[in-house]
């Protein structure tokens, strides 16, 4: 007999007993596996139960964590998964951030849903590959219907398309890219970038997240090809001075090809001029991109209508399901206007890849830069079956509210100073009563006893807050993505706060007076 193969033939043991045992190292029996779940799920609920009475974080150092963990050798036998599964939750729960918690305000991360984190069971238990239809049949339709529903929560036309990927960076990165294959020469999908004589240019304002510096560098456009659009007082982009950018840029023999709006920005939620922007896209033949992977959402409740107003316009957006519906990390998505745009910007077909053309069938694949992809739409889809448009829609207005709530309360107060609100986070910081420092000197003082606050909340682990610099001012911020915080837990916030404020003023004051 020929042997006809070109590759080498890998020669195993030939004596090797492939009966079922083999798997006894990594299998459980049914019966096993239903009571170590069982168990797990009951210890599971204990701790959510209790949530409110754990730290919202502990201290440690990696050092100190590390010690906690197995001995550093690999493992040369294994453990009992009995064993391992008990001691588990109290590793984790016990040295985490707790963003479950209904004292965590830190940066965009929510509460995960109950339901999402068995979804996350389910879909790891069927461990399709939601990269090719015949792969993963019912998770593909699945998830195009997930990616549906979420246009529709963003007012999107219908026939727009998506797919759902880690998170905000690779949502709007997707964006990115569909959209430099939509306005940039065909020619540098072989030549390249080197290959362009113009100077191609991307236009965002300075408060959008740093996901598009790491796109234009990592993309080989340099960072240089970002411009920056002036903001205004309420920290959103100026389309005049965008308008005015655009003509300047094209006189100078320039080529603007992408517009990058944000619903709702990190630092203090503000919302881009959406519609004007739009137009301006139009005007200019620009690829209108729109960041909401915090803010979008905020897009279905009909009094933020106005404001949210423009998005529909986009030719892409970029969403994060697990930050304000509040699925399990990961879960970001993107959803595009033109369906056609994604496979034309990913798909190539490597020859063992053989799909039935005549079918229609969706093979997400060729929609970004993944090939093997797991699961990640049955959590939302879940999520929007078990709460509908309106369940989504009480939970939003109640994280929003709590923000104004809590800004309000900052507003009140001689200790405090309120900076922003804007959508569901509120930025503020403390400053001390009486406090005998003015102009730079006060700032200064200022900035340095926040900065050295913020670390002083976090170890004492009561709540969790994170950060923003306004205008050079370093302030503390609190970002309500949170369906476990109440009012009650808001209006304990400012004491909370205030208290470690104090000690650290009265002990720096006191190391000023040594110092006289």
């Amino acid at each position: 007999m020929t042997d006809r193969s070109k590759g080498s033939v890998d020669r195993g043991p030939k004596d090797t007993p492939l009966t079922a045992a083999r798997s006894r190292a990594i299998e459980l029996g049914p019966e096993e596996f239903r009571r170590l779940g069982k168990e797990l799920v009951d210890r599971l609920a204990d701790i959510q139960a209790g949530i409110r009475e754990r730290p919202v974080t502990v201290h440690g150092t990696p050092a100190q964590l590390g010690a906690l963990l197995p001995a550093p050798a690999l493992p040369e036998r294994g453990t009992d998964p009995e064993a391992l599964l008990a001691a588990l939750p109290d590793l984790l729960f016990d040295h985490s951030l707790l963003n479950g918690h209904p004292q965590f305000y830190g940066y965009v991360t929510s509460s995960a849903t109950p339901t999402g984190a068995l979804a996350e069971l389910l879909a790891a238990s069927v461990n399709a590959n939601v990269g090719g239809w015949q792969l993963s049949p019912i998770a593909s339709e699945i998830e195009k219907q997930t990616v549906d529903w979420l246009r529709q929560m963003l007012g999107m036309p219908n026939g727009s398309s998506g797919v759902f990927v880690s998170g905000g960076n690779m949502a709007n990165m997707v964006g990115f890219m569909a959209g430099v294959r939509a306005k940039m020469p065909e020619s540098i999908r072989k030549k390249g970038l080197a290959s362009l004589q113009k100077k191609w240019l991307v236009y965002a304002s300075p408060e959008t997240h740093t996901w598009i510096q790491k796109a234009a560098d990592l993309f080989g456009h340099g960072t240089d090809c970002v411009r920056a659009i002036p903001v205004d007082d309420e920290l959103r982009a100026d389309p005049v001075a965008l308008a005015s950018m655009l003509r300047e840029d094209r006189e100078q023999g320039h080529r603007p090809f992408l517009l990058i709006a944000t619903a709702g920005t990190v630092s203090t939620g503000a919302v881009d001029p959406l519609d004007e922007m739009a137009t301006l896209a139009k005007e200019h033949d620009l690829w209108f991109h729109v960041d909401g992977a915090y803010g979008g959402f905020a897009a279905m409740l009909p009094e933020q209508r106005d404001r949210f107003r423009g998005l529909e316009r986009a030719d892409s957006v970029a969403v994060d399901p697990h930050k304000w519906l509040y699925a399990p990390i990961e879960a970001g998505c993107t959803i595009v206007r033109d369906p056609a745009i994604l496979p034309g910007t990913f798909a190539y077909r490597p020859p063992y890849y053989h799909f039935d053309e005549e079918e229609a069938e969706t093979n997400f694949f060729e929609y970004s830069l993944q090939n093997t992809r797991g699961f990640r739409a049955l959590k939302v889809w879940l999520g929007i079956r078990q709460a509908g448009r309106a369940g989504y829609e009480e939970l939003l207005r109640g994280d929003i509210a709590l923000a104004r709530e809590l800004y309000d309360r900052m507003q009140g107060r001689p200790d405090f100073e309120a900076f922003t609100h804007g959508l569901s986070i509120a930025t503020f910081r403390y400053v001390p009563e009486h406090l005998d420092l003015a102009g730079s000197e006060r700032e200064k003082y200022l900035n340095e006893l926040n900065e050295a606050l913020l670390e002083a909340v976090k170890k004492a682990g009561e709540l969790f807050v994170s950060n923003a610099v306004l205008g050079g001012a370093f302030v503390l911020r609190a970002c309500i993505v949170n369906f476990r915080t109440t009012t009650d837990d808001v209006r304990a916030v400012p004491d909370l706060i205030a208290k470690h404020g104090k000690k650290l003023h009265e002990s720096r004051t006191e190391w000023r007076k040594r110092g006289e």
